[in-house]
């Protein structure tokens, strides 16, 4: 299960608002706990580097991502023993879509390890997001389940 604080959903929902009708994308960040959950700690907001060519299609800034991977090179260990925090995911929307992954989003999975977060926004308005994993076969995604972390 993606574990995400409610107010991190909220700023990708907004987001995915703003964007509309572009997708909108960014990364997660957070770690793998024990028993298999992964909480997101952050979430990194990415510019849409194809948004200008395709209003249906996502890709996360190449800079931004490696700008991301150094900090959490020198990021202090996450609080819980063992976890170490990496980018465990990355989110987007399906503007006037469904909140489940497109033929494109299979074609494009190339890092099996990542969940994927996606959004569907109808008409402007934020309506679901679900997570997914693909599968160990690379042929579907699985749904992982989508919890909420305690607002400090």
């Amino acid at each position: 299960m993606l574990l995400l604080n409610p107010d991190d959903l909220k700023h990708i929902t907004d987001q995915a608002e703003a964007a509309f009708p572009y997708e909108a994308c960014g990364l997660l960040v957070g770690f793998q706990r024990v028993g298999g959950d992964v909480e997101v700690t952050r979430v990194a907001a990415s510019k849409n580097m194809v948004a200008a060519l395709h209003q249906d299609r996502f890709e996360i800034d190449p800079e931004m991502r490696l700008r991301v991977m150094r900090e959490l090179c020198h990021a202090a260990p996450a609080t819980l023993p063992g976890a170490k925090r990496a980018i465990v995911g990355h989110y987007h929307s399906h503007p006037n879509g469904a909140s489940t992954p497109s033929a494109t989003d299979l074609s494009m999975a190339w890092e099996p390890e990542l969940i994927w977060l996606i959004t569907a926004v109808v008409s402007g308005q934020a309506v679901q997001s679900m997570a997914y994993l693909l599968s160990e076969s690379g042929t579907r995604f699985n749904d992982i389940g989508l919890g909420y972390l305690a607002s400090d």
